[in-house]
């Protein structure tokens, strides 16, 4: 009885499962099938061609976005690293004055919508003269991620024993070695969770880049799908491509890293 009840609640699972990665994967699906077809052909409804894809190619420079998008990403995603280890240490393990306020702070910080904070940071990046440059796409990326990543990162450390740290003390280390020969190799699942979650939203984000990087030669894939958009009739076709070789990276990376994204939620946000 005891059995069958089981097999019962398996079966039950495994059904809610798949139709759950049936609507998941649907879009994915859809997207790639018009992807392969031709304007005529989808408007038809049937037919596989890949003449979205020369389009695709043809109108807009992907593979130079693509590498626009990877350098905007990778360089966020470094400082908002470089910003929440250290600052997730200090306020985790050093226990300076005032620091349960900064924190709280920080906290209250990632309350405020990104669409209301957008403007002033439009005006700080455009009297630093770095507006359709790399840089102050990167700052502004960074600068809207470090907070969750610091939150993220505190949150795991406070789980991280501090027996290691005060015998590091007595060893004679500084909280500099601390820092780099204990603490940091013991939070390599925290870093690749914070790396996966920034990669995957900065690289699907619109709005920043479409006011940041604005010129052909330095706007992200994100913006350069947004102008195919642009005119009267839309060719979903072409779209459709496009957006799957946007998505591609974001999904290869995932896939990459999803035994470690889970590891590190599950190690450092359940603590």
């Amino acid at each position: 009885m005891i059995q069958a009840r089981r097999r019962l609640n398996r079966t039950a699972i495994f059904l809610v499962l798949a139709l759950i990665a049936v609507v998941m994967l649907f879009p994915f699906a859809f997207m790639a099938l018009i992807a392969n077809q031709s304007y005529d052909q989808y408007l038809a409804g049937s037919g596989f061609s890949l003449d979205s894809w020369r389009q695709l190619f043809d109108t807009i420079p992907v593979l130079q976005e693509l590498l626009n998008s990877a350098i905007v990403t990778a360089g966020a995603v470094l400082i908002i690293l470089v910003v929440s280890s250290m600052g997730g240490f200090a306020f985790a393990k050093l226990g300076y004055p005032g620091g349960s306020v900064v924190f709280l702070l920080l906290l209250a910080g990632m309350m405020v919508p990104v669409q209301s904070i957008v403007i002033p940071e439009f005006v700080n990046v455009s009297q630093l003269g770095l507006i359709n440059q790399y840089p102050g796409a990167i700052l502004v990326y960074a600068a809207l991620g470090a907070p969750f990543a610091t939150y993220l990162m505190t949150t795991y450390y406070r789980g991280v024993p501090t027996e290691l740290m005060e015998a590091s003390l007595m060893d004679g280390a500084s909280y500099l070695q601390i820092f780099v020969r204990v603490i940091l190799p013991l939070s390599v699942p925290a870093i690749v969770t914070i790396t996966v979650l920034q990669f995957i939203q900065i690289w699907d984000d619109l709005l920043i880049g479409l006011l940041f990087l604005q010129t052909p030669d330095v706007r992200t894939i994100t913006v350069g799908l947004a102008t195919l958009q642009s005119g009267r009739m839309v060719n979903v076709p072409v779209l459709m491509a496009g957006s799957l070789a946007s998505a591609l990276p974001a999904i290869i990376v995932y896939l990459i890293f999803q035994r470690h994204l889970v590891r590190g939620l599950t190690m450092g946000i359940g603590k």
